[in-house]
């Protein structure tokens, strides 16, 4: 084949990544003797923001939730961002990358730059991280987005190649995901990233408490110029309502994923901003494939046409988009004939099902992470769930409990998002319904031989085209399946202090706070 080579240059983006509910906050106060509104003439270069949970950890390759990403992109970064603007795929610690075929990816690296422990960002550490991102042994939540990859080898100081075995068509997409950030060799043989983490990124970790606070400091060196936030802290704060009291009090600068039910509240403060966009996540109530009778399609259909979703995106109060396609409209992958599939709300017809089908009265749990927004959810599904004829409980757990009873299969029915980082629908379906993933991030269980080949055939053509029909063919199966019910397609918010400038959602909710500043 001929050479192919494609060049990318200009700016490079740094760009956090955050799904669901996630905050920083400074500690120390220092802000509110500022009074109400926190946002006096002497503000200081210090950012606080407000999660109502903990970090799992701070190894990229060791975690896969939403809280621990938004310090984890602090502190590392990836060969390649996605521009939160016109969501394109650039360079960011890659310098160009080349394909003299479909299955060679051939990347050059920026050169210059270290990590916070002084060694070099160079092609070895690159095989490093990705090597152990694809090691059994370490069991890498995301390992799925580097499964394609075969061979990660080292041309050159700062060239590195991967081959793969068969055409893969998302693999940009998987390198600019926040579990795909490359990690100081050295500080992982050492030590423990999830306690210490080592990055290339614009701050540098400085401790974590936990349950309390993750505090991180300015990269003097950092290879674009340093930032001007002197200081990052995220704090937790279990109760969202406190966040906001902490907002308007000039104790907490920035919060996100705000709850329908908080949006007046902050609409009404003078001293506080509000973002909100159109964007890439899914949330979504999903049926444990391994238990009866959540893997008979006949139940999965009454509690589809149970649940009445447009009364509950209505009470979003603009939060929150309704659509039965798992995949979203700002996802690539989406076809508006996804959303004419699977089942709409039609209680007379959930009735008729769960009686024919011996399901009256059946007894189920919803499992439910201690977060206002599943919370939320839940107690909607259960009332309408009672009102078709079964007898549902809600149970909740703390989000790192509900993460790993989730994936070791011990519940029934439970509310799950996912925020589509990468923005492709591929490292959607792939790593959430693909078989491959049962027993990892496929925890629904979901088995189908044939959604696996679309899914399949998705990934291993660089004819984007193609991908888009495989993926939307793939989609309407599921959708039809019924594994997931799409509660809404998220809206990305955040309310933040009106002396913090700078700072700019995009689609899959991300955010940087490299550019960020006060005044």
């Amino acid at each position: 084949m001929t050479l192919k080579k494609i060049r990318l240059y200009g700016l490079s983006i740094f760009v956090v990544v955050m799904m669901v509910l996630a905050g920083c906050s400074d500690e120390s106060g220092t802000e509110a003797d500022q009074g109400e509104g926190g946002s006096g003439a002497d503000s200081t270069q210090e950012i606080t923001y407000a999660t109502t949970s903990d970090v799992l950890g701070l190894s990229p390759i060791d975690t896969n939730d939403s809280v621990s990403s938004a310090m984890i992109e602090q502190v590392y970064e990836t060969l390649f961002i996605r521009d939160p603007e016109t969501m394109e795929i650039k360079p960011h610690l890659a310098e160009s990358y080349e394909n003299p075929d479909d299955l060679t990816w051939e990347i050059k690296l920026k050169e210059d730059i270290t990590f916070h422990d002084g060694t070099p960002f160079n092609a070895e550490a690159v095989k490093y991280t990705f090597e152990e991102f694809k090691n059994e042994e370490r069991a890498a939540p995301r390992a799925s987005l580097m499964e394609p990859v075969e061979s990660i080898e080292v041309k050159d100081e700062y060239t590195v190649v991967l081959k793969t075995a068969e055409p893969y068509g998302p693999l940009l997409a998987a390198l600019s995901h926040t579990n795909a950030s490359i990690v100081s060799p050295e500080a992982d043989k050492a030590g423990n990233l999830n306690e210490n983490p080592v990055g290339t990124g614009p701050f540098i970790f400085e401790e974590w408490v936990q349950g309390d606070h993750v505090s991180l400091k300015k990269n003097e060196d950092y290879w674009q110029g340093a930032p001007q936030l002197e200081s990052v802290t995220m704090k937790v704060v279990p109760e969202y309502s406190t966040a906001v009291s902490m907002l308007q009090t000039g104790e907490v600068q920035f919060i996100d994923a705000i709850p329908t039910e908080q949006l007046p509240r902050l609409e009404s403060m003078d001293n506080v901003e509000i973002q909100q966009k159109e964007g890439t996540p899914v949330y979504y109530l999903g049926f444990n494939m391994n238990k009866e009778p959540f893997n008979d399609i006949n139940f999965r259909k009454a509690v589809s046409y149970a649940v009445d979703r447009e009364a509950y995106v209505q009470q979003l109060n603009g939060l929150g988009v309704k659509n039965n396609s798992i995949i979203g409209p700002k996802v690539f992958g989406y076809d508006e004939s996804a959303s004419e599939e699977g089942y709409s709300y039609d209680p007379e017809k959930a009735k008729q099902l769960i009686e024919e089908n011996g399901y009256e009265g059946k007894e189920i749990t919803l499992l439910a992470a201690n977060r206002d927004m599943y919370m939320k959810m839940a107690e909607i599904v259960q009332a309408q769930l009672t009102d078709a004829g079964l007898s549902v409980n809600i149970e909740t757990m703390e989000w790192g409990t509900f993460l790993d009873t989730t994936a070791e299969g011990n519940f029934e029915m439970t509310f799950l998002g996912w925020s589509n980082s990468t923005a492709d629908g591929s490292e959607l379906l792939y790593p959430n319904l693909h078989s491959d993933n049962i027993g990892s991030s496929n925890r629904m269980g979901y088995d189908n031989g044939e959604f696996d080949q679309l899914v399949n055939e998705s990934r291993i053509t660089v004819d984007q085209e193609v991908r888009q029909e495989k993926l939307n063919e793939a989609n309407i199966m599921a959708v039809n399946d019924g594994v997931w019910i799409p509660m809404h397609h998220g809206v990305v918010t955040a309310a933040f202090d009106q002396s913090v400038k700078g700072l700019e959602l995009d689609p899959t909710g991300q955010w940087s706070l490299y550019n960020v500043s006060r005044e």
